[in-house]
């Protein structure tokens, strides 16, 4: 028997224990042994709820039980879960976290700890909202490919609130207030609609393929707080969406660029028609060429069954640790003002009188006319840094 307590019986919790009650005899058939729930931590009681019997308040029973095998921290937040985590796996216990904040943070020092316990720290729920196995992928199917960029759609919220103001017009604070009614988005959406959530799963998705620590803080982001209706417009006559996109890219040898940012995607790219609350993580490998993981961004269950799909590899692997591609010295990203891309850029004025000065300004561009803008137009750039286009830009004010 394998013993597991689970740290925080919210959202997340409560779905871990839903999962290996409902699959109990499959998961004890891939795990090629019986997952017994000893322990819920939780401040709070639930009375009438079955979870009542094993439920304790105090996080020493656990790290202080021998026979508790596996940990499952759902507490969210930095603190106490860092120190209960670290604590668990200075004991010999093996963990699993959908907590992403905790990863981003601190996943090179507790992956070090668990390394030098043999025993797993496992996080594959932090990164594609549950629904998506990337981080089993790339320490398994993808171990034979350097992998060169890993871009995604990475936070439900925000793609559910992009698709609805693309396909129904609808404007910011509308599809913000719908989200949060359906239980999307938080009453304070910061971490989604600020890219916040985003950003730390692209740090940590980068970590993985670089094999150093990512300071998420060092990561250029944007959320999508500036989208507008006419932004949508434009992008409808150009056949594009906008996309919440996280991005990493290998610069040259062992240099990566990363950014977190709004941005337009041709319908033939494969993430363009990714709507809804669907996550998706589109990855090239230099032997592999272009794959697509896809799966649902958002809900209890699919996140839980990424957390007990993690404890039953734990279960697997009790004494020999799995991920293991994870130094704790930090990787220098490209500066972003360094990177180049191309830039739309929306302009207050007549097409026809400012498309010379426009074209001193920027060099050669596609200029686009939105119907039912009135009183501007818009630009696509060459390929620029982001310090020429910042230079650019600030000459363009002046048209």
């Amino acid at each position: 028997m394998i013993n597991v307590a689970v740290m925080g019986y919210g959202t997340v919790g409560s779905g871990v224990v839903e999962v290996l009650r409902t699959n109990g005899e499959l998961i004890n058939e891939r795990a090629q042994d019986v997952i017994n729930v000893k322990y819920v931590l939780d401040l709070r009681d639930f009375p009438g709820d079955p979870v009542e019997e094993i439920l304790t308040h105090d996080f020493e029973t656990i790290v202080n039980d021998a026979e508790v095998d596996i940990v499952v921290e759902t507490m969210g937040g930095i603190e106490p879960a860092y120190t209960f985590v670290k604590r668990c796996l200075e004991a010999g216990k093996n963990v699993a976290t959908s907590n992403k904040a905790l990863v981003a943070k601190h996943g090179a020092e507790l992956l070090e700890i668990a390394r030098d316990r043999s025993i797993n720290f496992m996080f594959e729920a932090s990164v594609g909202g549950g629904g998506i196995p990337i981080i089993r992928a790339l320490n398994s199917s993808l171990t034979a490919d350097r992998i060169d960029e890993v871009t995604g759609i990475l936070n439900g919220t925000t793609n559910y609130m992009l698709t609805k103001m693309f396909f129904e017009s609808a404007d910011y604070d509308e599809v913000l207030k719908e989200a949060q009614e359906k239980g999307y988005a938080e009453r304070n959406p910061e971490a989604d609609v600020e890219g916040h959530d985003a950003c730390r799963k692209i740090a940590i998705l980068t970590s993985l393929i670089a094999g150093q620590h990512v300071d998420f803080e060092t990561i250029h982001t944007e959320g999508i707080t500036k989208i507008t209706t006419e932004d949508m417009k434009y992008a409808k006559t150009m056949d594009m969406a906008i996309k919440l996109l996280a991005s990493s890219k290998r610069e040259g040898g062992e240099s990566f660029s990363a950014i977190v940012a709004p941005m337009l995607l041709s319908k033939n790219h494969p993430l363009c028609n990714v709507n809804d609350v669907f996550n998706a993580i589109f990855v090239r490998g230099n032997m592999l060429g272009d794959a697509m993981f896809y799966g649902s961004g958002a809900g209890k269950l699919p996140t839980a069954s990424a957390v007990v799909a993690d404890v039953v590899d734990a279960a697997k692997h009790l004494h020999r640790t799995v991920v293991t591609r994870w130094e704790s010295n930090t990787l220098e990203l490209v500066p972003n003002a360094d990177a180049k891309r191309r830039f739309f850029v929306r302009i207050h004025g007549e097409e026809s009188v400012l498309k010379s000065r426009v074209d001193e300004v920027f060099g050669q561009v596609e200029f686009v006319k939105a119907d039912d803008v009135e009183g501007e137009f818009a630009v696509i750039t060459g390929e620029m840094t982001e310090a020429e286009y910042a230079q650019k830009q600030k000459r363009c004010r002046k048209l």
